[in-house]
């Protein structure tokens, strides 16, 4: 479903020096499969995800997602895979503050040609199934952290996406509504077939995962203990 084959990633410091932060990323994610990445503050997590969401691009190597490479693609093609195979939930769930639930939920939908009337049904059915079925009407700041996280993992399901990726998505959030979170993203692998990768220092969303990795020195190394599912 989403393959990254040496992935390598190079900024320019302040002093012109070149500062390498992905070395040899490889990566092979299956339809259902949840992945943890885990690692050190710095060690390049959250660059990874923007390389696998094709929101930046490698100095070399390759992301492919259902078989078409990234580098191949035009930046329209990439704009599409966004909209309609890549689901996005980040720390900070971005959610636009003068549009309702139902109507940030609905938005990717819009985005991609889906009829308004279609679009808002998905939506509803969504946050009912995240349990916010009576706040659809509600703005983001009518609603808790916890329910403006489950909405952005609503929006994120809207166009039922290949891979959904995900940074640190319940480092805002109290146990709780931590647990909560993990509840639905773990269970939206399973029953929707969604792969699902996510970024997390989070010990106990990340033993729900199928597999652990950490990253170190620039590469991906399996955690001892964890198998890759069957």
């Amino acid at each position: 479903m989403l393959t990254a084959i040496g992935l390598r990633k190079v900024y320019v410091g302040g002093d012109g020096q070149p500062i390498e932060v992905l070395t040899d990323v490889n990566l092979e994610v299956r339809r259902g499969e949840f992945v943890a990445i885990v690692g050190e503050s710095g060690t390049g997590k959250s660059t990874l995800l923007h390389l696998l969401g094709a929101l930046d691009r490698p100095t070399s190597g390759e992301v492919r997602l259902d078989g078409q490479s990234y580098g191949e693609s035009t930046p329209t093609d990439l704009a599409v895979a966004r909209n309609r195979k890549i689901g996005f939930v980040f720390q900070f769930h971005h959610l636009l503050r003068e549009f309702t639930a139902r109507e940030n939920v609905a938005m990717p939908l819009l985005i991609a040609g889906v009829p308004e009337a279609d679009a808002l049904r998905r939506a509803e059915e969504l946050l009912t199934t995240v349990g916010l079925g009576p706040r659809l009407s509600h703005r983001p700041t009518q609603l808790s952290g916890g329910e403006q996280q489950r909405v952005a993992l609503a929006r994120a399901l809207a166009t039922d996406p290949l891979v959904v990726l995900a940074d640190e998505p319940s480092g805002n959030l109290d146990h709780r509504n931590s647990e909560r979170l993990h509840d639905l993203l773990a269970g939206m692998a399973r029953d929707l077939e969604t792969a699902l990768v996510i970024v997390t220092h989070n010990r106990l969303l990340a033993a729900r995962a199928d597999r652990v990795l950490t990253l170190e020195d620039g590469r991906l190394i399996p955690v001892p203990g964890v198998e890759a599912m069957p």
